[in-house]
């Protein structure tokens, strides 16, 4: 049995229907179990759990063969994936934990804080004794979907300098995943999982225009004024400033090398930016949702 952490979320849903595809039990956990997807089948088995309530992650990793561990961008984060692998311990069965971590991880950045988070979590992992595996993908391409409002006003700002980016794609993360946890041979692997090429954000915005039919201009922001932006829009200060902590890393170019570990564990060539603007042209334009 798996157990999958952030089951209902972007890469983890996905996960979760690969999953059930190869016949694997799943147990997935989340705050409300009610607010299970209804696509999700008698194989799948929803349980209450809080990242911070030691005792409900007992609970919910009791049997686990293999934990997905993802947890949300939040000021405990590195406490939340420590809190899921000293549960994971507690078990007596010593599961193989597969941490979702981020690009960069190896090197550890200094000054970013979310990168710093998963760095902790890992150090504790290894120090655990579990058997464990990273997966560590860079920044996802569905993030460009939540902009497609400005794209269709033909600017993309965001504070990533000139520096290129191998963005991926979050089915290709899952599926990725799924090979992590149901194969063999990963324990003690570091996989980083980008896209099959580095692109400017001014490649970004024309690939994106591309798609939508029209002309689309990067504008690189100034970190202060893009802080000022999200904090504007009713993002949490801790998250905003993370982000443009992230977005720094991007415009120095720390996130533009692009490895072979994700084709090595799908059998494929990863998915390409301007395949994935194509394939969502339709939202991209304002004509559909997704």
């Amino acid at each position: 049995m798996i157990v999958v952490t952030g089951a209902t979320g972007t890469v983890g849903s996905k996960i979760v229907q690969g999953l059930r595809e190869r016949g694997e039990s799943v147990r997935a956990l989340l705050r409300d179990p009610a607010a299970a997807p209804a696509e999700w089948d008698a194989g799948v088995r929803p349980v209450a759990a809080d990242f911070a309530d030691p005792a409900s992650l007992d609970a919910a990793l009791a049997g686990a063969d293999a934990v997905y561990l993802l947890v949300a961008v939040h000021p405990e984060m590195a406490a939340h994936e420590r809190n899921v692998i000293d549960a994971a311990v507690r078990t007596g069965r010593g599961p193989r934990v597969v941490l979702h971590a981020a690009a960069g991880l190896e090197q550890r950045p200094e000054g970013v804080r979310f990168v710093g988070a998963h760095v902790s979590g890992f150090d504790h992992l290894v120090a655990s004794g579990l058997p464990w595996t990273v997966l560590a993908p860079n920044g996802f391409y569905q993030n460009f979907l939540g902009m497609a409002a400005a794209v269709r006003a033909g600017r993309l700002t965001v504070p990533g300098g000139t520096g290129a980016v191998s963005y991926v794609d979050a089915r290709d993360v899952a599926d990725a995943a799924v090979e992590a946890l149901t194969g063999e041979g990963h324990e003690g692997a570091i996989h980083t999982l980008t896209g099959p090429a580095a692109l400017t954000h001014g490649e970004i915005a024309e690939q994106l225009g591309a798609a939508a039919g029209r002309e689309v201009g990067y504008l690189a922001a100034e970190p202060a004024a893009a802080l000022a932006g999200m904090l504007g829009a009713g993002w949490d200060p801790w998250r905003a400033e993370g982000m443009v902590e992230l977005y720094g890393l991007y415009a120095a170019g720390l996130a533009s090398a692009v490895a072979p570990d994700l084709a090595k564990l799908t059998g494929r060539p990863a998915r390409s930016f301007a395949e994935f603007a194509a394939e969502h042209a339709a939202v991209l334009r304002g004509e559909g949702s997704g």
